[in-house]
């Protein structure tokens, strides 16, 4: 009985290490298979693939309810864009994202771009700009509702859609404006990483000519749709007090901003929080979706919106 009990655990202890080297290497697909083998599929089918530009990285998927729905009422829209310091990741790993907001009421879009070597700043931002006019203009045929676009992204992905919210140039190359996204959810995302002091910065933004113009932090007191940081206070890849500065200066020039904090979550744990089984123990998914649900309509401006020259 006690070898019987011990090879259990010894098989339980193979196991938990096989996958975290299996999400050490992959980790957004593990995720998406153990969401997939753990029941996180109900309901919820990929409507489309999309290219977006001549890259293969610039692409997007649409997911939505798999049944038709009796009511024909547009859903909210969740764009969300994936991390990987700039010089990794593919949208197609990442649909446990789709089957955890997909049954939450949103239609779901996993959007990609351009990495590094292939591509630097500000290209990243350049095609999270597309795939947000993409979905204003075509998300409607897939039971989406244009005027309620919410951004979300982790990491690196974090800084796309901050970014691309709070810096109007790269809506303005689409015309379109901050105005027509109904809101933004940052994970684990860094706002204030000048001088660039790792390889994955160097490589994607220290070309740029004006190194402080590409953080978020600088963008602070311009106008922008209401955002929710969410960051774990034992993340070491991207300190916490990215959020926590974003926020502070967003509050004091009076915008709309919330930030949570999880105490014992470390970089990766609020996107695992995502996944099946561990978000039926988790409140990330409830606070995004719920911070989704009360944001009002977003409208294309009646006049035209002044353009930052900065």
């Amino acid at each position: 009985m006690v070898w019987a009990l011990a090879a259990i655990i010894a098989i339980g202890l193979l196991g938990a290490v096989v996958l975290q080297f299996a999400i050490a290497r992959n980790g957004p697909a593990v995720l998406t298979f153990v969401d997939r083998w753990s029941g996180g599929s109900v309901n919820v089918a990929l409507k489309a693939s999309v290219s977006l530009g001549d890259s293969p990285a610039q692409k997007l998927f649409v997911w939505g309810p798999e049944a038709k729905r009796k009511n024909k009422e547009a859903l909210p829209v969740l764009i969300f864009v994936h991390g990987g310091s700039w010089r990794s990741g593919d949208p197609a790993d990442y649909g446990f994202i789709a089957r955890s907001f997909v049954p939450k009421g949103f239609v779901t879009v996993l959007a990609g771009y351009r990495l590094h070597p292939e591509a630097v700043y500000p290209a990243m931002l350049e095609d999270t700009a597309t795939a947000i006019a993409w979905a204003k203009s075509e998300i409607e045929h897939y039971g989406g509702d244009p005027e309620r676009i919410i951004l979300v992204g982790h990491s690196a992905g974090a800084y796309n859609v901050v970014m691309t919210a709070l810096d109007r140039r790269w809506l303005d190359q689409h015309g379109m404006s901050s105005a027509e996204v109904a809101g933004v959810v940052g994970l684990s995302g860094p706002y204030d990483f000048y001088p660039f002091d790792s390889e994955s910065t160097r490589n994607a933004f220290g070309s740029a000519t004006d190194p402080a113009a590409t953080q978020p932090i600088a963008y602070a007191d311009k106008v922008a749709p209401p955002i929710l940081l969410i960051h774990g206070e034992k993340d070491n890849l991207v300190k916490p007090r990215n959020s926590k500065v974003l926020a502070k200066r967003m509050r004091e020039a009076g915008q709309q901003v919330e930030l949570k904090t999880y105490g014992e979550m470390s970089h990766n744990d609020p996107l695992i929080a995502l996944a099946s089984p561990w978000r039926k123990s988790q409140t990330i998914r409830d606070e995004i979706a719920d911070f989704a649900k009360k944001l009002a309509p977003r409208r294309s401006p009646s006049v035209p919106v002044q353009r930052d020259l900065r």
